[in-house]
């Protein structure tokens, strides 16, 4: 066997204890996530909701150079944006508009997203907790 073989297959070998030990873990979280459903939706939802209030420039970003969002309240197109602009004018859109058109601004647009992934945190670890018998 070459060298190339040797490491490989070494290698190959510790991941597959690391892939089971990960496997242990996932059920070991589900079977405590069932056991306490209150506490698990709670930590999920603000684990989520705390991821996407970080992310949620990032989210903002992707989402307007994809065309989604429409105009900046200038009238640009967010998607012909880039930078601090395509952000800024992301998060206002997505907060419905800036805050002197009447809108909540970027911090309307961080809320939105925030609560989003909050959202999803609690219905996921709902369902989770919903399969105890």
């Amino acid at each position: 066997m070459s060298i190339f073989g040797d490491v490989f297959g070494g290698l190959a070998y510790e991941l597959s204890f690391i892939a089971e030990d990960v496997g242990i873990f996932a059920s070991k979280a589900v079977d405590t996530a069932k056991d306490h459903p209150i506490a698990s939706t709670a930590i999920a939802t603000a684990a989520t909701g705390g991821l996407s209030f970080v992310a949620a420039p990032a989210i903002a970003t992707a989402a307007g150079g994809a065309g989604l969002l429409g105009a900046a309240s200038t009238g640009t197109a967010i998607s012909s944006l880039s930078g601090a602009a395509a952000t800024s004018a992301s998060l206002a859109a997505l907060g419905g508009g800036s805050v002197a058109s009447g809108g909540l601004g970027m911090a309307g647009g961080s809320a939105v997203i925030t609560g989003t992934g909050a959202l999803g945190g609690a219905a996921t670890s709902t369902a989770i907790t919903k399969g105890k018998q």
